[in-house]
């Protein structure tokens, strides 16, 4: 035990500490929701739905977002849903764009050393005081 100013009373036991669990988002089934959702269709007295949200731990907006999902025919929406981005299908050909597009870089890169060496030819040949003949010239 304790004192009334707080300080610890020697060979007192410590009380015990109360952990709380870690909150957990509650999931419903979508054969739990039909449930609900055909009990609260039962109730035709003032009062029995509420104390039907009370005795199952709901609220009316579960009751009230419930029953727009079966008016709007979504039966899916009944289900739980998966949290999340919503995955995109591939494209079958986006692999062979990328490979004709790394194709197409080396390509150009091939070009362009070609045309550097035609120019280092033209160069040197104009030094050295070579004519140089162009294709399907004789000379």
């Amino acid at each position: 035990m304790s004192s009334a100013n707080g300080a610890a009373v020697p060979g007192a036991i410590a009380s015990e500490v109360e952990v709380m669990a870690k909150a957990t988002r509650r999931r419903f089934s979508a054969e739990y929701k039909r449930k609900i959702l055909r009990e609260a269709e039962a109730c035709t007295q003032p009062g029995e739905i509420g104390a039907l949200l009370r005795r199952e731990g709901l609220y009316f907006s579960n009751l009230k977002t419930w029953r727009e999902q079966r008016t709007r025919g979504e039966l899916a929406g009944l289900a739980q849903k998966k949290r999340g981005p919503i995955l995109q299908a591939k494209n079958p050909l986006a692999a062979k764009v990328v490979a004709l597009g790394r194709e197409v870089t080396r390509q150009t890169a091939r070009a362009e050393r070609a045309e550097a060496l035609v120019e280092l030819q033209k160069k040197v040949s104009e030094i050295l005081g070579i004519a140089l003949q162009r294709n399907g010239e004789k000379g």
